[in-house]
């Protein structure tokens, strides 16, 4: 299904009333490391069509990384990925091991 930027609270609050089960990347547009994650992330993407990730930009929408932050409790961290199911946080990392290897096996043993 493709990946989907988010940019504001209301966009947020749209796919969590849509969705169960939402994978999200945190990214930043000006750090090397984010930039390689993000290829990592759209690997994945590419690799789980059946699925659609999320993202955002932290420099475009950073009051909704710190709302997600707050909501959750996970220290913002950019580059990030995020597996929610529901409103719980069942797996995240950061930086260099955001890999499609990592997000494969993360989004196996998180599912439901």
């Amino acid at each position: 299904m493709g990946l989907v930027q988010l940019q504001n609270e209301q966009d947020w609050n749209l796919v969590k009333e849509q969705k169960n089960r939402i994978i999200l990347m945190k990214n930043s547009t000006t750090c090397p490391v984010s930039h390689e994650a993000f290829k990592e992330f759209q690997k994945f993407a590419s690799e789980n069509e059946e699925e659609t990730l999320y993202y955002l930009n932290v420099q475009d929408s950073r009051p909704l990384s710190n709302l997600i932050a707050e909501q959750t409790g996970v220290k913002h961290e950019s580059p990030q990925v995020l597996i929610f199911e529901g409103d719980q946080v069942v797996w995240h990392d950061s930086h260099w091991n955001i890999t499609n290897k990592k997000l494969t096996q993360a989004n196996e043993k998180t599912k439901a």
